[in-house]
């Protein structure tokens, strides 16, 4: 009785929380969904019209939405590759005794508390400025052609942006679970005649495959809604070259104000993003459990 008086009673007390964060999420949600069923544009306040589904139909067969979605999928995979790859290296690197280690490890984390809006700035006038940039001046220096990276190869300046500031992320994941390696299967397997590219794959990289799935999931959740770089870098161009989903949504609701179609544009990307998310959650569980 008493156990099942104090159940009550911790229920009562995180009720209001729940019943907040209920609302909190729920309530945008409702409302979007209403407004991606009307022809609401900012333009004409105050006649809104039923439109049923043609926001949806319009959003779904507009030629924008295929090459967002595709270059929504390019950035997403391609900051994977380059943080997986770059933070095992890292986190092999840092895992060894070598002198500074301290500072080192803060100076590598470093980029993961710069806000993305600065870190675009930064990229965009420090480093890829075709004129005096850093990237420009090394160029000059070997007597080659200083490249244009945000107008010829918009994309991959984007996924270069993004994957330096998540590198530190997913280095700080990989060095945890390297650090939690037993030492002595690893002294074992040198015993044996296991050489360096053999422990590697047998030994350490099986090791790592949690912490390399847990990466994946955390981070395409937050790659699906990359924003900022893109409208600091590039505005979605050249054309919609480094446009993703959330740069187009933004693009429909306020520089074409139709408020509508954007609702309509966002619920897509909710439900892609779930899809993303749901299969992503269901890799780590059986992950986990093996």
């Amino acid at each position: 009785m008493a156990t099942l008086h104090t159940r009550s009673a911790a229920r009562l007390m995180m009720a209001p929380s729940v019943v907040l964060l209920f609302a909190w999420m729920i309530v945008p949600l409702v409302m979007t969904i209403y407004f991606s069923l009307l022809n609401y544009n900012l333009l004409n306040p105050g006649v809104e019209t039923w439109a049923g589904l043609s926001n949806y139909s319009y959003f779904l067969t507009d030629p924008g939405f295929f090459a967002a979605l595709f270059n929504t999928i390019v950035l997403v995979v391609g900051v994977l590759l380059i943080t997986i790859i770059g933070g095992i290296a890292f986190a092999l690197l840092l895992d060894q005794p070598i002198f500074g280690q301290g500072i080192v490890r803060i100076l590598v984390i470093s980029p993961f508390f710069v806000m993305p809006t600065v870190a675009a700035l930064v990229w965009k006038n420090m480093f890829m400025n075709p004129v005096n940039g850093l990237f420009a001046y090394i160029a000059k220096m070997f007597g080659a052609q200083p490249v244009d990276f945000l107008a010829t190869m918009p994309l991959f300046s984007i996924i270069l942006i993004v994957a330096w500031q998540w590198l530190p992320f997913a280095t700080l994941i990989m060095l945890t679970s390297l650090q939690s390696l037993d030492a002595e299967q690893q002294e074992a397997a040198e015993m044996d005649g296991a050489g360096v590219i053999s422990k590697f794959i047998y030994i350490i990289l099986p090791h790592m495959a949690r912490a390399i799935t847990v990466v994946i999931l955390i981070q395409t959740i937050f790659l699906l809604s990359v924003f900022a770089e893109i409208l600091v870098t590039t505005n979605g161009g050249p054309g919609t070259d480094s446009t993703n989903l959330t740069y187009l949504v933004y693009v429909q609701a306020l520089l074409q104000f139709d408020i509508g179609g954007a609702s309509a544009g966002g619920i897509v990307a909710v439900i892609l993003a779930n899809i993303v998310a749901i299969f992503l959650v269901r890799i780590v569980g059986k992950n986990l459990e093996a």
